[in-house]
């Protein structure tokens, strides 16, 4: 596997040096690495994407904007995130011999909105997306903790993007079951390679009764299939209303911590790690971790 972390933080300089008219041209080429590996999903939208996720808004001046970027290029948010990738392909690779992968993997990191409460509040000011083989975006607004955390969320990430290249995807049939696992998964990947501390906020969110009553209510759906049905479940109630999907009552980031509980329950029953896991299907980790599953 051949990983290219993009030099995005000179072409965001650039782009914020432009009038604003020649931002979305700008913008579009910067995200062009992603658009092979998203052609699966059809013609995608890159600036549509950004703007209606969490990235740096285009239709204003910011005085905020350039002092972050050189606050990351100055902390060397680039080379972390080569570094911490190669350490995780370099575990995989160790871990699951012959598992299907994208031959390159592109790696786009973007300054996000500092003015996102999902990115800035309930995601510490870091997430990412990588579950389409060959492309990981990254989205960050410059803080301590997301300084310090970056390059785990793209280890987090290139799990997932390793995981879909072996196990498929079909968001008409995606289970809860599945989203969770994955992200359990992930988060258990993240601490094998580098400590519990490197773990994102996501699957420590709830701990005690929260945890205890959101994980009754994940389980008792973890069949449920469908795309549209899944971010209420996996990211809680906030986001689901931000996007228009069904809320279920569950708090920020429900599924992840319900995942990384599933998840752990497998490792102990299984005795392998989160790296040997990384493409065996849902059902038989929700078997080995004693979730019943009709799937």
């Amino acid at each position: 596997m051949k990983i290219v972390v993009h030099d995005t933080a000179s072409a965001m300089l650039d782009l914020l040096e432009r009038p604003r008219e020649e931002r979305p041209d700008a913008l579009r080429e910067m995200l062009s690495p992603l658009r092979g590996p998203l052609s699966v999903m059809g013609d995608v939208d890159l600036v549509g994407m950004h703007q209606q996720g969490s990235g740096f808004r285009l239709d204003r001046e910011d005085p905020r904007y350039v002092p972050a970027l050189r606050r990351m290029r100055d902390a060397g948010v680039w080379e972390r995130v080569e570094d911490s990738l190669a350490a995780a392909w370099e575990r995989i690779r160790g871990a699951a011999p012959g598992v299907e992968h994208a031959e390159t993997v592109h790696v786009v990191l973007v300054l996000g909105d500092p003015d996102d409460e999902h990115l800035t509040v309930r995601s510490s000011g870091y997430l990412g997306s990588g579950g389409i083989p060959g492309a990981v975006h990254l989205l960050m607004w410059p803080t301590d903790t997301s300084l310090e955390k970056i390059g785990h969320a793209a280890a987090h990430e290139l799990h997932h993007n390793v995981r879909y290249a072996n196990v498929v995807w079909n968001p008409m049939t995606v289970t809860v079951g599945e989203h969770v696992v994955a992200e359990g998964l992930a988060e258990a990947f993240v601490r094998e390679l580098a400590g519990e501390q490197a773990m994102g906020p996501w699957s420590k969110a709830l701990s005690g009764a929260e945890l205890d009553r959101a994980y009754e209510k994940i389980v008792a759906a973890i069949d449920v299939a469908g795309m549209q049905n899944l971010t209420g479940y996996v990211l809680g109630d906030a986001t689901a209303r931000r996007i228009g999907q069904p809320t279920f009552g569950l708090p920020d980031f429900a599924g992840y911590a319900a995942g990384l509980r599933i998840v752990d329950a497998h490792l102990a029953a299984s005795g392998l790690t989160a790296a040997q896991s990384i493409a065996l299907p849902a059902h038989e980790i929700l078997v080995n971790a004693g979730v019943p599953t009709e799937a």
